[in-house]
């Protein structure tokens, strides 16, 4: 059956794909976008596919320097250090013809921090947008704010005509299914226009030639989500498809000394990790039924010393992995050493653990994983189990694809689960707002684990308006050294990225993951 399964796929993709030409891109992913709504989900390939479509203010390039966009000049207000004053690109069109002004990036930013958007935390310290002239906007925070800017490299400008046109002013329920006109359809100011959209099928972007910036090489793109990993390779390998952004572990070698491909390696920044309900309340998972078994820290320190991070890597990632012991990349301000050292698994000791907890016996929890969106996602998960059921804890796998896996972390219906989590700040205060801090308001997004500390909140919120740098670091210290003391994340490792592609494109690697089809060249 799965043979016949495969052999489908493939003529599905043969029959979907354009000849290929020196203009056309073929894109294979794992997963699809989630949705179009540039607002609705926080999401790493989300942000990939519609950063071809709508463009932001700033960006950044593949040193992790930011970079203009549509925005060419950006500084505090003279005098006033609670103010950016952005200056805008003139001359910008959407799609549709229509001119890029103020307006625009007034609208968009309101939109990206109401209560239905996603992206809403990175905007938390705004207190309000104004534009000054049609070029100029000032964007007003609740106190000084000097990192701001790294905050809105995935906050995407939308034309205000058209979203009031089309009524899609407000941000997609994504939670709740909803399903408006911005969830399939855009216009955007981006290098490319959506032609047509299969949502988990394919999808195709076309140049836009009126676009501000230089003409990109590739004129065409087809994106087609392939969730089988051999599919996926299969279909490079017989040319009907031209790049593959998510390459297995298991096939790098083999690709690297394949006539006509080219694999190009980078680390991510993005990190690994498992978390876990922390609240008293019993899981609805688990044979302990009058309270959370992982609750009790005892239980937690247990977990920590049976995962073996190092067999993952060996094993599961075939070496392509960096071991951690924090839940951040070394590219993140605020990583250190000392906080990235993880323990060696000691199964002795936990089981120890385990019996002064009460739970001698262990008990059974369902774990969540997704089964599409990270290198080996579902097979680090299922490593996880085997080594959890050393110590009794004896966990059901329940996988999915990512587009069903997340929305039951941001509605914390998971008790159990792995995720990955890009850094695009490059800062902490973005791990901290969203994992970290109580799920209320702007904070916690994808906090599901009912951890609430008053304390640590308070001092997750100063760091979005402190100016002394050294007094933000050390505060950031002092959270981190909270999180670590309380576990509440398990950290498994760091992602390493392998891109693989016809030979004659050629495509960076991105620390977030984020290749642009426009930046591509294409040799000879």
């Amino acid at each position: 059956m799965r043979k016949l399964l495969l052999t489908a796929s493939m003529l599905a993709i043969a029959a979907s794909a354009l000849p290929a030409s020196a203009e056309t891109l073929r894109w294979a992913r794992g997963a699809d976008a989630l949705t179009l709504d540039p607002h609705s989900q926080n999401e790493g390939t989300t942000h990939t596919f519609a950063h071809h479509i709508y463009e932001t203010l700033v960006d950044r390039d593949t040193e992790g320097t930011l970079t203009p966009r549509l925005a060419t000049e950006w500084a505090l207000k003279d005098g006033d250090d609670t103010t950016w004053v952005f200056t805008l690109r003139e001359g910008v069109t959407f799609h549709d013809g229509a001119e890029f002004t103020a307006e625009d990036v007034v609208f968009s930013l309101d939109r990206a921090r109401s209560e239905r958007s996603n992206m809403r935390q990175l905007h938390a310290d705004v207190e309000s947008v104004t534009a000054v002239d049609d070029y100029t906007v000032e964007v007003k925070m609740n106190g000084p704010s000097p990192l701001y800017p790294n905050n809105l490299t995935n906050t995407f400008m939308m034309d205000k005509t058209w979203s009031e046109e089309n009524d899609v002013v407000e941000v997609q329920d994504y939670a709740g299914g909803e399903d408006n006109y911005a969830v399939r359809n855009t216009n955007g100011t981006g290098p490319y226009k959506l032609v047509s959209r299969e949502v988990g099928v394919r999808s195709v972007l076309e140049v836009n030639a009126d676009h501000w910036g230089d003409a990109p090489a590739v004129t065409e793109i087809i994106y087609t989500p392939i969730a089988d990993p051999a599919t996926r390779i299969a279909a490079l390998l017989s040319g009907e498809v031209d790049f593959v952004q998510d390459v297995p572990v298991q096939d790098i070698g083999r690709l690297s000394e394949t006539d006509g491909i080219s694999v190009t390696n980078g680390p991510e920044n993005r990190i690994i990790y498992f978390g876990y309900k922390m609240s008293e309340e019993p899981l609805t998972s688990s044979d302990v039924t009058d309270v959370n078994p992982i609750s009790n820290p005892l239980v937690r320190e247990a977990m920590a010393l049976a995962v073996d991070r190092d067999a993952i890597k060996e094993v599961v990632m075939r070496g392509n992995s960096l071991p951690a012991g924090v839940a951040m990349p070394p590219f993140v301000n605020g990583w250190t050493e000392e906080l990235d050292a993880y323990p060696a698994p000691d199964i002795e000791r936990a089981r120890e653990l385990m019996a002064e907890a009460g739970y001698e016996n262990g008990f059974t929890i369902t774990l969540d994983t997704p089964n599409n969106r990270y290198v080996n996602d579902e097979a680090i998960s299922q490593a996880v189990v085997g080594m959890l059921g050393q110590i009794g804890i004896r966990a059901t796998l329940a996988s999915r694809p990512v587009a069903q896996h997340s929305p039951l972390i941001t509605s914390g219906e998971t008790e159990f689960y792995l995720l990955g989590w890009g850094v695009p700040t490059f800062d902490s205060a973005y791990i901290f707002n969203d994992l970290i801090h109580t799920k209320e308001g702007n904070y916690g997004a994808y906090n599901p684990s009912g951890y609430s500390n008053t304390e640590l909140d308070e001092k997750i919120q100063s760091l979005g308006t402190q100016t002394d740098l050294e007094a933000r670091d050390a505060t950031i210290a002092e959270i981190w050294a909270q999180v670590q003391e309380d576990r509440v994340l398990l950290p498994i490792h760091n992602q390493l990225l392998s891109y693989a592609m016809q030979s004659k494109f050629n495509v960076e690697v991105h620390p977030e993951n984020q290749p642009s089809m426009a930046d591509v060249t294409i040799s000879e």
